[in-house]
């Protein structure tokens, strides 16, 4: 597979993982659609395994994300402000402490956007609270698992 497909299917992993964000964007399954392609262009079994791999980890999210309270959040300027906040954190957290990070990354960014919003620390701690509960948990669970897969395929490609 040549560069420029390489790049290609990280465009489209990432906007998969953008898509996460935003309410009604089959992110998921624009990280899935990603990686199949790559795993059809790729001629190793390693690309295969990591495609199987990557349907049990995504398909287990859509199973805990449908046990979860349905997702409610409003599609207003502070929701994707704090959507920005909460997945800066948690890339910053998965980068610093390898997979992990990424949940303690996912609430310090809601609570940091939300401590800038509303300047007070009991106000944020009790508006995190609030975003977790309206539908957060539904994002952080798919955010995590599409992260999972993402960091499956550039470990391929970097040490595979």
């Amino acid at each position: 597979m040549g560069a420029w497909e390489l790049l290609l299917v990280g465009l489209v992993l990432l906007f998969g993982l953008c898509g996460v964000m935003v309410p009604g964007v089959p992110g998921a399954w624009l990280v899935w659609a990603g990686l199949a392609w790559w795993a059809v262009q790729d001629t190793r079994t390693v690309a295969w395994a990591v495609l199987v791999g990557a349907t049990a980890v995504l398909l287990a999210a859509q199973t805990v994300r449908w046990l979860l309270p349905p997702r409610r959040l409003r599609h207003t300027a502070a929701t994707r402000r704090l959507a920005g906040y909460a997945g800066a954190g948690s890339l910053l957290g998965f980068c610093l402490v390898p997979v992990v990070g990424a949940v303690p990354g996912f609430l310090a960014g809601i609570y940091f956007g939300e401590r800038i919003r509303l300047g007070g620390r009991g106000e944020a701690l009790a508006s995190t609270r609030t975003v977790l509960r309206l539908g957060g948990w539904n994002v952080l669970v798919e955010w995590f698992a599409c992260l999972l897969v993402i960091a499956a395929w550039l470990g391929v490609l970097v040490w595979g």
